[in-house]
C-alpha cells in the first residue's frame, strides 16, 4: 500500500552516530557539518542531575508542570523542499513538539520571548548558562537537514539544564510528506524519557465526522493525527457510519454502517479505500472491534429477539457465539493479551459491565456503582477499564478489571465512548451539547481527571478510536 511504503525510511535508516543504548529502529542524529567546529563530546545517555534523575511526576506534574525550553530547530542549510523551506520547517517542528508536550499537561514550555536563537553549531553544545537563567529544567534542541536523496533528517536532543548533561538523542530520516511525524517522535522521546510513560504523540485517530441538524446528521468516517493534523474523510456520508475501530496493524478500520438502512459491519482498507462486508446474510450486526492479534473481529448480533456477542475471523467466515443470556450483550473489548473480554449487558435489569474469558466462559459482573455502565474499553496496559457511567448525566470513568478502584474523570452533561491512547494514560471521548443542535466534539482527559482539553476537528465529531503508535 503506497501510503505505508512511504514510511520505510523511518524504519530502515542506519544509525550514523554511536549510542550507549541498545539500537532502535530510528536513526540517530548526524553530527554537525564538518565545516563547523567540532561539537563537545556528549555526556553518556541517561545522565542524571547531581540530586537524582530529571523526571516528571505524572500525577503531581499536572499541578506543577516542568518548565522546558524548545527553541526553533536550525537548518543545516536553508533550501526549498516539497514540504517548504528548511528554516520554516525548523520553526514548525519546534512548535509541534511544544504543543505536544504542553497538551500532555505535564510540561510548561517557555514563551517565545524567552527562547534565544540557536545556531546550527550549538545544537549539541547548548548555552547552559543562558538556559539556566530562564528557569527551564529541561531543554530540547534539534536541527533539520535536506538530504541529497530528497529525504529530510531531523535530529532531536534532550538536555538536563541544571546538570548540563545530554540525556538522550534520536534522529529521524523521513520523506518530506512525513516531517510532522518526526516532530511527534521527538516529543515522544522527551515525554518517555522524563515521565517513564510510554509514547503516544505519533499516533492517529479514526472517528465519525458529523454535520447537519440533530435529526438528520451526516456521518462520515474520518482519520487524522492525534493533534488534529492531516485530516481526511474516508467515506462520503451517503450512509451513516458508527463505532469505527483500528486494526492492530493500522491498515484497516472496522465499523458499522447503515447501507440499505440495515446495520451491518464493514472493514475499510485504508491504503486502497476498498470496503467489504464482514458477516453475510444476517439482519443486524454492530459494535465491532478487532482482537489484539488482528485475527478476530468481536461484534454483537441481534437474532431471535436476543443480542449476543460473537466473533468471526477477520478475513470472514462463520461467526462463533460467545454469550447466550436473555437481553442485550454488546460493546465487547479485548484485554491487551487477548485472553479476556469486557462487555456491557442488561441481563441484570440495567446496563452493567461484565468480564469473561475470550471463549465466553467465566462471565462475571464487575460494575456495582449507582446508575448504568456502558462502552467499556480495556487499557492497552491491561490495568484499567474505561467506561461511560450514566447516572444523572453521562461521565467517563475508569476501574480495575475486577471492578475495584472506580474513578470518574469527567463532569460534563454528556460524555461518552472512551478510547485509550497507546500508552494507557490518556483517554479520548466525545462530548455532546445540550439542546437541539446535536453538536458533538472530541475531547481528551488523562488519568488524573484534571488535564482535559478539546481535540480540534473540522466539523463535529463522535465515536473516536485512538490507534497504536505508528512504526
Amino acid at each position: 500500500m503506497k501510503r505505508f511504503a512511504l514510511l520505510a525510511p523511518l524504519m530502515l535508516a542506519v544509525p550514523v552516530v554511536a549510542q550507549d543504548v541498545p539500537p532502535t529502529p530510528l536513526v540517530a542524529p548526524a553530527p554537525v557539518a564538518q565545516t563547523q567546529s567540532a561539537p563537545r563530546q556528549p555526556a553518556p545517555l541517561g545522565a542524571q542531575a547531581p540530586g537524582g534523575p530529571l523526571e516528571v511526576d505524572v500525577t503531581g506534574g499536572i499541578s506543577a508542570p516542568m518548565p522546558i525550553a524548545i527553541p526553533t530547530m536550525p537548518a543545516a542549510t536553508v533550501v526549498q523542499t516539497p514540504a517548504g523551506s528548511t528554516d520554516a520547517l525548523g520553526r514548525q517542528l519546534a512548535e509541534i513538539v511544544t504543543n505536544d508536550l504542553r497538551n500532555s499537561g505535564l510540561f510548561n514550555p517557555l514563551s517565545p520571548a524567552q527562547l534565544r536563537t540557536v545556531m546550527f553549531p550549538e545544537v549539541q553544545a547548548p548555552a547552559f548558562d543562558y538556559w539556566g537563567g530562564t528557569g527551564a529544567q529541561a531543554l530540547v534542541q534539534g536541527y533539520i537537514r535536506a538530504n541529497g536523496d530528497g529525504t529530510l533528517t531531523v535530529g532531536c536532543y534532550l538536555f538536563d539544564v541544571s546538570a548540563q548533561t545530554e540525556l538522550m538523542r534520536q534522529g529521524f530520516v523521513v520523506p518530506p510528506s512525513d516531517w510532522r511525524r518526526a516532530a511527534h517522535k521527538c516529543a515522544d522521546m522527551v515525554y518517555t524519557r522524563l515521565t517513564g510513560e510510554g509514547p503516544y504523540f505519533d499516533s492517529r485517530v479514526v472517528y465519525v465526522s458529523e454535520t447537519g441538524p440533530k435529526g438528520n446528521r451526516i456521518k462520515r468516517l474520518s482519520i487524522m493525527d492525534q493533534d488534529g493534523a492531516n485530516h481526511r474523510f474516508l467515506t462520503n456520508g451517503q450512509s451513516i457510519v458508527l463505532t469505527p475501530r483500528f486494526s492492530p496493524n493500522q491498515q484497516s478500520i472496522v465499523y458499522m454502517s447503515y447501507v440499505g438502512r440495515v446495520p451491518a459491519i464493514y472493514v475499510y482498507e485504508i491504503g486502497s479505500g476498498r470496503q467489504r462486508l464482514v458477516v453475510q446474510n444476517v439482519a443486524t450486526t454492530f459494535a465491532p472491534r478487532f482482537s489484539p492479534d488482528g485475527r478476530w473481529i468481536l461484534f454483537s448480533m441481534a437474532s431471535g429477539g436476543n443480542t449476543d456477542l460473537y466473533r468471526v475471523p477477520a478475513s470472514g467466515g462463520t461467526p462463533q457465539r460467545l454469550t447466550n443470556s436473555p437481553g442485550i450483550d454488546t460493546g465487547g473489548s479485548y484485554s491487551p493479551d487477548g485472553s479476556r473480554i469486557v462487555f456491557e449487558s442488561d441481563r441484570s435489569g440495567g446496563q452493567q459491565l461484565y468480564v469473561m474469558n475470550a471463549d465466553g466462559s467465566n462471565q462475571q459482573r464487575i460494575s456495582f456503582g449507582g446508575g448504568r455502565y456502558g462502552t467499556p474499553a480495556w487499557s492497552p496496559r491491561g490495568d484499567l477499564i474505561a467506561f461511560t457511567r450514566m447516572s444523572g448525566g453521562f461521565r467517563i470513568g475508569i476501574m480495575s478489571p475486577n471492578g475495584s478502584g472506580e474513578k470518574i474523570l469527567t463532569n460534563s452533561w454528556h460524555d461518552e465512548g472512551p478510547s485509550w491512547a497507546p500508552n494507557g494514560r490518556v483517554l479520548m471521548f466525545y462530548r455532546s451539547a445540550q439542546g437541539r443542535s446535536g453538536k458533538a466534539d472530541l475531547w481528551s482527559v488523562d488519568l488524573t481527571g484534571v488535564n482535559e482539553r478539546r481535540v480540534p476537528t473540522p466539523l463535529d465529531g463522535s465515536d473516536p478510536s485512538w490507534g497504536p503508535i505508528r512504526p
